[in-house]
């Protein structure tokens, strides 16, 4: 089996600057409906068996576009939302991003990972959800040849996907997630789940 990380295209949020990790809203753009496009378009020729997503918006539309495109359906999944900032939903002034970038560094740098803003998710609570449906997956599909795709989203990746790859580690999958459409194509080997083709913006 592949696991095939994918991230969604640019959204509204994207472009307003703006903490958008509850509800329904904020759609792709029009750049991102291509940016999607370009993901499908990567995966032509590749027997994908299913295609999971973050129930947020700008996820679930890109979702779609891949299953038109491949013909292949899909479902939503929380454990692959983007992670609750709490207090800072709704926002995009810079107080805003200092306290979620403080946050993030703090999980990531000093190993605090009780520590939350207000009314939001711990790491501890994002590991959790994320973890065991990757392992699920992975129990799942291990002895077949079918193509996972995921589609969610960076915070949750930088976070996560050090967790779930045993060839990654922060460093090396921050700097592989700074644009839109990248993904990351990893399976199932002896020593855990490893990537094997880590593909930048497209």
């Amino acid at each position: 089996m592949k696991i095939h990380f994918a991230h969604h295209g640019e959204s509204e949020a994207n472009l307003l600057h703006e903490h958008s990790n509850r509800g329904f809203k904020h759609p792709l753009t029009a750049k991102g409906r291509s940016q999607a496009v370009a993901i499908a378009e990567a995966l032509e020729g590749t027997r994908v068996e299913r295609i999971y997503s973050s129930p947020l918006m700008r996820a679930v539309q890109t979702a779609e576009i891949l299953s038109d495109a491949l013909d292949v359906p899909y479902e939503t999944a929380d454990a692959l939302r983007e992670y609750d900032c709490g207090v800072l939903e709704g926002r995009s002034d810079e107080d805003a991003w200092r306290l979620h970038r403080a946050v993030h560094d703090d999980w990531i740098h000093n190993g605090h990972w009780e520590r939350r803003i207000e009314g939001g998710e711990s790491y501890l609570e994002i590991r959790d959800r994320f973890v065991p449906f990757v392992e699920h997956l992975i129990e799942t599909y291990r002895d077949t040849p079918a193509n996972i795709v995921l589609v969610g989203h960076t915070g949750l990746y930088r976070c996560m996907l050090p967790l779930v790859l045993a060839n990654a580690d922060f460093d090396l999958v921050y700097k592989h997630t700074r644009g839109y459409t990248y993904y990351v194509i990893a399976e199932p080997r002896p020593g855990g789940l490893v990537w094997i083709e880590w593909r930048d913006e497209l």
